[in-house]
C-alpha cells in the first residue's frame, strides 16, 4: 500500500532567471497514482479548457507490445506539470552549481484520490504512460521532466510547445530502418524489408536504380524512395513478392526478391531508355505515378509465370513491348481508354492520375499480349 508521499531522488535544475525543472526516475506504474490527464474539451461557455488529446488506442497498443518484448527500450523522457504541493528537497551535504542542485522530490498522495486531486497532469508522453499502465509487465522504470506551475495556461502553452517539434523526416527513418535489430511497432516493421531492397538497388552495381535513389543521405538521386517503399510494400503484401515472404515474421528472401525486381527494373530501362534516369519533372516514369503503376504492372505480368524466380530480363522485355507505344513519360499525350486525354507532364502524383494510368497500362497489357 503505498504512502502518503512518494519521494524521488531528483535534480533541479535552473533555466532562465526564474524558471526551474526536475528531472526524475519512476515506476510507470506509479504514475497513475500521482497523475492525470487534462484531456482537451468545451465548457459549458464553449471555451477550450484542458490541453491534452484523447489516446490514440492503435497507438498505445503498440507501445504496449513493444514493452512486452524482450529488450524494450523508452528513452524519451515523459514531461510532466505539478502543482505547488509538490515540493523539492535539496541535499545540502551536496555541492550545488550554476546549473542547478541535487535532492528529492516530495509528492503527496491519496488512495482512491480522484483526478481532479491529483498533484500531476501529462504535458507529453500520454500515449507511453497508458502502454505502461496496461502492459502485461511488473514495472517499468522511466525518465520523467517536470515543472512545477498552479497556471493551467503554462501547462498548455508547454504541451503545444513540445508537440510542435518538428518530427524525423519520414525518409531519414526509412534509411534507417534496414540497420534496425530491435522489436519496432508494426506500423515500422512492415517498413523494414521494402527498405532494405532500396538500400541494396541503390548499391548494388547490377541494379538499373543504383545510384538513382533519392534518400535522406543521398540527395542526388531522380528517384525519390517514398513511392519505392509503397510499391514494394504492396508487392510484398498482396503481390508477386508476397512468396518470397515469411508471413510469420514479416521477414523475405532478400536475394531472390532482389533478383526479380533487378530482372524487371532493368527491362524497364531498356524499354524505356530516354526517359530513365532523368528527374521526374523531365520524366513521368521517373515520378511516383510512373514508379508505382509500372510496379502494378510486374505483378500483373508476373501472375502468369508459375516460377517467378525464373523469369529473365528478356522475358520482361518482351512483354513490357506491349505497353511502349501507350506510354507517354517524356513527350506526347496519354489517350486513355475512357476518352480522357492528358499530356504527359499533367499526370500527378496523386491517387486519381495514379488509378488512371496503372489501369491504362494494366488493360494494355492484357490486351496486346499474346
Amino acid at each position: 500500500m503505498l504512502s502518503k508521499e512518494i519521494v524521488v531522488p531528483a535534480i533541479e535544475i535552473k533555466q532562465g532567471k526564474k524558471q526551474k525543472i526536475y528531472a526524475f526516475a519512476i515506476d510507470g506504474k506509479l504514475l497513475p497514482k500521482i497523475t492525470t490527464i487534462s484531456r482537451v474539451k468545451r465548457d459549458e461557455n464553449i471555451s477550450i479548457t484542458g490541453y491534452q488529446r484523447p489516446e490514440i488506442s492503435p497507438h498505445v497498443d503498440e507501445i504496449r507490445r513493444y514493452l512486452e518484448s524482450d529488450n524494450p527500450l523508452l528513452p524519451n523522457a515523459l514531461v510532466v506539470a505539478f502543482n505547488p504541493i509538490v515540493k523539492f528537497k535539496p541535499d545540502n551535504t551536496q555541492p550545488g552549481s550554476a546549473f542547478g542542485s541535487i535532492g528529492q522530490l516530495v509528492i503527496p498522495v491519496e488512495e482512491n484520490q480522484l483526478d481532479e486531486d491529483k498533484p500531476g497532469w501529462i504535458v507529453d508522453g500520454q500515449q507511453r504512460s497508458a502502454a505502461i499502465r496496461n502492459a502485461r509487465v511488473k514495472g517499468f522504470n522511466l525518465c520523467v521532466i517536470a515543472f512545477i506551475t498552479s497556471d493551467v495556461e503554462e501547462q498548455r502553452e508547454q504541451f503545444i510547445l513540445v508537440n510542435e517539434t518538428k518530427p524525423l523526416p519520414s525518409l531519414l527513418i526509412d534509411e534507417l530502418l534496414p540497420s534496425t535489430q530491435v522489436t519496432l511497432p508494426k506500423r515500422l516493421s512492415r517498413r523494414v524489408l521494402p527498405n532494405r531492397l532500396i538500400e541494396r538497388l541503390n548499391s548494388d552495381g547490377d541494379s538499373p536504380f543504383k545510384g538513382i535513389i533519392k534518400t535522406q543521405t543521398r540527395n542526388e538521386g531522380v528517384v525519390s524512395a517514398g513511392p519505392l517503399v509503397t510499391a514494394l510494400s504492396g508487392s510484398i503484401t498482396n503481390g508477386a513478392l508476397y512468396e518470397f515472404r515469411d508471413p510469420q515474421t514479416g521477414d523475405g528472401d532478400v536475394e531472390k526478391m532482389l533478383l526479380v525486381l533487378k530482372h524487371y527494373w532493368s527491362a524497364v530501362k531498356e524499354s524505356f531508355p530516354k526517359a530513365w534516369g532523368l528527374p521526374s519533372r523531365k520524366s513521368r516514369l521517373m515520378h511516383g505515378t510512373g514508379i508505382r503503376s509500372m510496379s502494378f504492372l510486374m505483378d500483373e505480368i508476373l501472375a502468369s509465370y508459375s516460377d517467378i524466380s525464373k523469369v529473365t530480363e528478356t522475358h520482361f522485355y518482351e512483354e513490357i513491348q506491349t505497353i511502349v507505344p501507350y506510354c507517354k513519360w517524356t513527350t506526347g499525350t496519354w489517350k486513355f481508354s475512357n476518352g480522357e486525354s492528358k499530356k504527359w507532364n499533367e499526370i500527378q502524383n496523386l491517387s486519381n492520375d495514379r488509378d488512371q494510368v496503372t489501369r491504362y497500362l494494366v488493360r494494355s497489357y492484357h490486351q496486346n499480349s499474346t
